[in-house]
Protein backbone atom coordinates (compact mmCIF):
# COMPACT_ATOMS: atom_id res chain seq x y z
CA UNK A 1 0.00 0.00 0.00
CA UNK A 2 2.90 2.31 0.84
CA UNK A 3 4.45 1.76 -2.59
CA UNK A 4 1.11 2.52 -4.27
CA UNK A 5 0.82 5.82 -2.38
CA UNK A 6 4.41 6.69 -3.31
CA UNK A 7 3.70 5.97 -6.97
CA UNK A 8 0.63 8.21 -6.88
CA UNK A 9 2.63 11.05 -5.30
CA UNK A 10 5.41 10.71 -7.88
CA UNK A 11 2.88 10.67 -10.74
CA UNK A 12 1.18 13.79 -9.36
CA UNK A 13 4.53 15.54 -9.11
CA UNK A 14 5.40 14.61 -12.69
CA UNK A 15 2.10 15.98 -13.94
CA UNK A 16 2.30 19.14 -11.83
CA UNK A 17 5.86 20.08 -12.77
CA UNK A 18 5.18 21.22 -16.35
CA UNK A 19 2.28 23.37 -15.16
CA UNK A 20 4.38 24.98 -12.46
CA UNK A 21 7.21 25.56 -14.95
CA UNK A 22 4.83 27.52 -17.15
CA UNK A 23 3.68 29.79 -14.31
CA UNK A 24 6.67 32.09 -14.65
CA UNK A 25 7.71 35.18 -16.54
CA UNK A 26 7.07 33.72 -20.00
CA UNK A 27 3.46 32.92 -19.08
CA UNK A 28 3.05 36.34 -17.47
CA UNK A 29 4.29 38.03 -20.64
CA UNK A 30 2.19 35.86 -22.96
CA UNK A 31 -0.99 36.40 -20.94
CA UNK A 32 -0.53 40.18 -20.76
CA UNK A 33 0.94 40.71 -24.23
CA UNK A 34 3.55 42.99 -22.69
CA UNK A 35 6.99 42.93 -21.08
CA UNK A 36 8.13 45.46 -18.47
CA UNK A 37 11.70 46.71 -18.74
CA UNK A 38 13.29 48.40 -15.72
CA UNK A 39 15.72 51.21 -16.57
CA UNK A 40 17.74 53.95 -14.89
CA UNK A 41 17.57 57.72 -15.39
CA UNK A 42 21.26 58.64 -15.23
CA UNK A 43 23.53 55.58 -15.57
CA UNK A 44 25.33 56.87 -18.66
CA UNK A 45 25.92 55.16 -21.08
CA UNK A 46 24.13 52.03 -19.88
CA UNK A 47 20.64 53.27 -19.12
CA UNK A 48 19.52 56.88 -19.00
CA UNK A 49 17.14 59.49 -20.41
CA UNK A 50 17.78 61.34 -23.66
CA UNK A 51 16.68 64.93 -24.23
CA UNK A 52 13.13 63.68 -24.95
CA UNK A 53 12.96 61.78 -21.66
CA UNK A 54 13.12 58.45 -23.47
CA UNK A 55 15.19 55.62 -21.94
CA UNK A 56 18.26 54.79 -24.04
CA UNK A 57 21.67 53.21 -23.57
CA UNK A 58 23.96 50.25 -24.07
CA UNK A 59 22.04 47.98 -21.67
CA UNK A 60 18.73 49.06 -23.23
CA UNK A 61 19.99 48.07 -26.70
CA UNK A 62 20.85 44.61 -25.37
CA UNK A 63 17.52 44.31 -23.58
CA UNK A 64 15.56 45.15 -26.73
CA UNK A 65 17.27 42.23 -28.47
CA UNK A 66 16.15 40.06 -25.57
CA UNK A 67 12.61 41.37 -26.03
CA UNK A 68 12.71 40.31 -29.70
CA UNK A 69 13.87 36.84 -28.65
CA UNK A 70 11.04 36.54 -26.10
CA UNK A 71 8.53 37.61 -28.75
CA UNK A 72 9.82 34.91 -31.12
CA UNK A 73 9.91 32.29 -28.38
CA UNK A 74 6.24 32.93 -27.52
CA UNK A 75 5.29 33.27 -31.22
CA UNK A 76 3.55 36.57 -30.54
CA UNK A 77 2.63 38.83 -33.49
CA UNK A 78 3.11 41.84 -31.21
CA UNK A 79 4.72 42.45 -27.84
CA UNK A 80 4.25 45.77 -26.06
CA UNK A 81 7.27 47.09 -24.19
CA UNK A 82 6.56 49.01 -21.00
CA UNK A 83 9.36 51.01 -19.38
CA UNK A 84 9.61 51.33 -15.60
CA UNK A 85 12.09 53.71 -13.95
CA UNK A 86 14.04 52.03 -11.14
CA UNK A 87 16.70 53.20 -8.68
CA UNK A 88 19.70 51.52 -7.08
CA UNK A 89 17.63 51.05 -3.93
CA UNK A 90 14.41 49.60 -5.40
CA UNK A 91 15.55 47.65 -8.50
CA UNK A 92 15.94 44.30 -6.72
CA UNK A 93 12.61 44.48 -4.81
CA UNK A 94 10.78 45.49 -8.02
CA UNK A 95 12.26 42.50 -9.80
CA UNK A 96 11.50 40.10 -6.96
CA UNK A 97 7.85 41.21 -6.65
CA UNK A 98 7.14 40.94 -10.40
CA UNK A 99 6.84 44.65 -11.21
CA UNK A 100 9.60 44.43 -13.84
CA UNK A 101 10.63 41.48 -16.04
CA UNK A 102 14.08 42.69 -17.13
CA UNK A 103 16.34 45.20 -15.38
CA UNK A 104 18.54 46.98 -17.89
CA UNK A 105 21.06 49.23 -16.23
CA UNK A 106 24.42 49.09 -14.48
CA UNK A 107 23.72 46.40 -11.90
CA UNK A 108 26.58 44.37 -10.46
CA UNK A 109 26.12 40.62 -10.46
CA UNK A 110 27.54 39.18 -7.25
CA UNK A 111 27.05 36.08 -5.13
CA UNK A 112 25.11 37.94 -2.44
CA UNK A 113 22.57 39.34 -4.91
CA UNK A 114 22.15 35.94 -6.53
CA UNK A 115 20.35 34.90 -3.35
CA UNK A 116 17.54 37.29 -4.36
CA UNK A 117 17.68 37.54 -8.17
CA UNK A 118 19.37 35.97 -11.18
CA UNK A 119 21.48 37.56 -13.91
CA UNK A 120 22.08 36.81 -17.56
CA UNK A 121 25.49 36.86 -19.26
CA UNK A 122 27.80 39.66 -18.11
CA UNK A 123 27.68 42.67 -20.47
CA UNK A 124 30.41 44.84 -18.94
CA UNK A 125 33.24 44.52 -16.44
CA UNK A 126 34.15 47.53 -14.33
CA UNK A 127 35.74 48.25 -10.92
CA UNK A 128 34.93 50.20 -7.74
CA UNK A 129 37.10 53.35 -7.53
CA UNK A 130 36.67 56.91 -6.29
CA UNK A 131 36.67 60.30 -8.00
CA UNK A 132 37.98 63.44 -6.31
CA UNK A 133 39.26 66.86 -7.24
CA UNK A 134 42.89 66.92 -8.37
CA UNK A 135 43.50 69.84 -6.03
CA UNK A 136 42.68 67.58 -3.06
CA UNK A 137 45.60 65.23 -3.85
CA UNK A 138 43.72 62.12 -2.69
CA UNK A 139 45.38 59.02 -4.10
CA UNK A 140 44.57 56.18 -1.71
CA UNK A 141 42.15 55.07 0.99
CA UNK A 142 44.64 56.24 3.61
CA UNK A 143 44.30 59.78 2.25
CA UNK A 144 40.56 59.64 2.99
CA UNK A 145 40.94 58.89 6.69
CA UNK A 146 38.56 61.00 8.76
CA UNK A 147 37.06 62.70 5.69
CA UNK A 148 33.51 62.84 4.30
CA UNK A 149 32.90 60.64 1.26
CA UNK A 150 29.78 59.69 -0.67
CA UNK A 151 28.32 56.78 -2.60
CA UNK A 152 24.92 55.87 -4.01
CA UNK A 153 22.27 54.16 -1.88
CA UNK A 154 21.55 50.53 -2.67
CA UNK A 155 24.84 49.85 -4.47
CA UNK A 156 27.59 47.31 -3.86
CA UNK A 157 29.96 50.28 -3.71
CA UNK A 158 28.54 51.86 -0.57
CA UNK A 159 28.34 48.45 1.12
CA UNK A 160 31.99 47.73 0.33
CA UNK A 161 33.23 51.16 1.42
CA UNK A 162 31.30 50.86 4.69
CA UNK A 163 32.89 47.46 5.38
CA UNK A 164 36.40 48.71 4.53
CA UNK A 165 35.87 51.82 6.68
CA UNK A 166 35.11 49.65 9.69
CA UNK A 167 37.77 47.01 9.01
CA UNK A 168 40.59 49.53 8.53
CA UNK A 169 39.33 51.99 11.16
CA UNK A 170 39.46 54.87 8.66
CA UNK A 171 36.84 56.98 10.42
CA UNK A 172 35.33 58.19 7.15
CA UNK A 173 31.93 59.90 7.27
CA UNK A 174 30.01 58.05 4.53
CA UNK A 175 27.04 59.88 2.99
CA UNK A 176 24.35 58.01 1.06
CA UNK A 177 23.10 59.79 -2.08
CA UNK A 178 19.87 59.06 -3.93
CA UNK A 179 21.55 58.88 -7.35
CA UNK A 180 24.90 59.13 -9.13
CA UNK A 181 24.45 62.76 -10.27
CA UNK A 182 23.59 63.84 -6.72
CA UNK A 183 26.66 62.06 -5.36
CA UNK A 184 28.98 63.62 -7.94
CA UNK A 185 27.49 67.05 -7.21
CA UNK A 186 28.51 66.63 -3.57
CA UNK A 187 32.14 66.38 -4.70
CA UNK A 188 31.66 69.32 -7.07
CA UNK A 189 30.33 71.52 -4.27
CA UNK A 190 32.76 70.32 -1.57
CA UNK A 191 30.21 68.54 0.60
CA UNK A 192 32.26 65.35 0.10
CA UNK A 193 35.88 64.90 -0.94
CA UNK A 194 35.36 61.66 -2.87
CA UNK A 195 32.62 59.64 -4.57
CA UNK A 196 32.93 55.84 -4.67
CA UNK A 197 31.31 54.21 -7.70
CA UNK A 198 32.01 51.94 -10.68
CA UNK A 199 34.78 53.55 -12.69
CA UNK A 200 32.89 53.60 -16.01
CA UNK A 201 30.10 55.62 -14.39
CA UNK A 202 32.64 57.98 -12.86
CA UNK A 203 34.28 58.53 -16.25
CA UNK A 204 30.89 59.41 -17.77
CA UNK A 205 30.04 61.85 -14.96
CA UNK A 206 33.43 63.57 -15.21
CA UNK A 207 33.15 63.88 -19.00
CA UNK A 208 29.76 65.59 -18.61
CA UNK A 209 30.89 68.00 -15.89
CA UNK A 210 31.61 71.68 -16.44
CA UNK A 211 35.34 71.26 -15.73
CA UNK A 212 36.42 67.66 -16.50
CA UNK A 213 40.11 68.48 -16.04
CA UNK A 214 39.50 69.29 -12.36
CA UNK A 215 38.88 65.65 -11.45
CA UNK A 216 40.88 62.45 -11.10
CA UNK A 217 39.76 58.84 -10.68
CA UNK A 218 41.77 56.66 -8.31
CA UNK A 219 44.26 54.22 -9.82
CA UNK A 220 43.60 51.63 -7.10
CA UNK A 221 40.48 49.51 -7.57
CA UNK A 222 38.60 48.15 -4.56
CA UNK A 223 36.84 45.38 -6.47
CA UNK A 224 35.85 43.88 -9.82
CA UNK A 225 32.22 44.60 -10.80
CA UNK A 226 30.59 42.45 -13.54
CA UNK A 227 27.34 43.96 -14.86
CA UNK A 228 24.40 41.81 -15.92
CA UNK A 229 20.76 42.12 -16.98
CA UNK A 230 18.69 41.10 -13.98
CA UNK A 231 15.86 38.53 -14.13
CA UNK A 232 13.72 36.81 -11.51
CA UNK A 233 15.27 34.08 -9.40
CA UNK A 234 14.30 30.42 -9.97
CA UNK A 235 12.75 31.10 -13.39
CA UNK A 236 14.94 28.79 -15.46
CA UNK A 237 12.69 28.84 -18.54
CA UNK A 238 12.83 32.62 -18.89
CA UNK A 239 16.54 32.81 -18.10
CA UNK A 240 17.24 30.22 -20.81
CA UNK A 241 15.62 32.48 -23.43
CA UNK A 242 17.42 35.58 -22.14
CA UNK A 243 20.80 33.83 -21.98
CA UNK A 244 20.41 32.49 -25.50
CA UNK A 245 19.53 35.95 -26.84
CA UNK A 246 22.56 37.62 -25.23
CA UNK A 247 24.89 34.79 -26.27
CA UNK A 248 23.69 35.15 -29.86
CA UNK A 249 24.53 38.87 -29.82
CA UNK A 250 28.01 38.01 -28.56
CA UNK A 251 28.77 35.05 -30.81
CA UNK A 252 27.41 36.75 -33.96
CA UNK A 253 29.66 39.77 -33.45
CA UNK A 254 26.69 42.17 -33.14
CA UNK A 255 28.08 43.22 -29.78
CA UNK A 256 31.00 45.02 -31.44
CA UNK A 257 28.78 47.59 -33.18
CA UNK A 258 26.65 48.01 -30.05
CA UNK A 259 29.72 48.56 -27.88
CA UNK A 260 31.31 51.01 -30.33
CA UNK A 261 28.05 52.99 -30.50
CA UNK A 262 28.02 53.70 -26.77
CA UNK A 263 31.68 53.72 -25.72
CA UNK A 264 33.70 54.85 -28.74
CA UNK A 265 31.41 57.30 -30.51
CA UNK A 266 29.56 60.51 -29.49
CA UNK A 267 26.42 59.67 -27.54
CA UNK A 268 23.22 61.66 -27.01
CA UNK A 269 22.16 64.08 -25.79
CA UNK A 270 25.41 66.09 -25.58
CA UNK A 271 27.51 64.23 -28.14
CA UNK A 272 30.16 63.25 -25.58
CA UNK A 273 32.59 60.47 -26.55
CA UNK A 274 33.58 58.38 -23.52
CA UNK A 275 36.38 56.77 -25.54
CA UNK A 276 36.53 53.59 -23.43
CA UNK A 277 37.97 50.67 -25.44
CA UNK A 278 36.71 47.17 -24.72
CA UNK A 279 38.61 45.69 -21.77
CA UNK A 280 40.44 42.38 -21.84
CA UNK A 281 38.18 40.85 -19.12
CA UNK A 282 35.11 41.65 -21.22
CA UNK A 283 36.72 40.24 -24.38
CA UNK A 284 37.13 36.99 -22.45
CA UNK A 285 33.43 37.08 -21.58
CA UNK A 286 32.50 37.48 -25.24
CA UNK A 287 34.60 34.45 -26.14
CA UNK A 288 33.09 32.40 -23.29
CA UNK A 289 29.85 34.02 -22.04
CA UNK A 290 29.34 33.69 -18.28
CA UNK A 291 26.82 34.77 -15.68
CA UNK A 292 29.25 34.26 -12.80
CA UNK A 293 28.98 36.56 -9.81
CA UNK A 294 32.45 35.61 -8.60
CA UNK A 295 35.01 38.40 -9.24
CA UNK A 296 37.72 35.76 -9.67
CA UNK A 297 36.05 34.66 -12.92
CA UNK A 298 37.00 37.99 -14.54
CA UNK A 299 40.72 38.10 -13.74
Amino acid sequence: MKSVRLAIVMLAAAVAFPVAAQDGTLKKIKDSGSITVGHRDASVPFSYYDDKQQPIGYALDLCLRVVDAVKNELKLPKLDVKFQLVTSANRIPLMANGTIDLECGSTTNNLDRQKQVWFTMTHFVTANRFVSKKASSLKSLADLKGKTVVSTAGTTNIKQVTEINAAQNLGMNIISANGHPEAFQMVETGRAVAFFMDDILLYSLVSQSRTPDDYVISADALSVEPYGIMVRKDDAAFKKVVDAAVSTVYKSGQINAIYDKWFLKPIPPKGINLNVPMSEPFRKVLANPTDSGDPAAYK
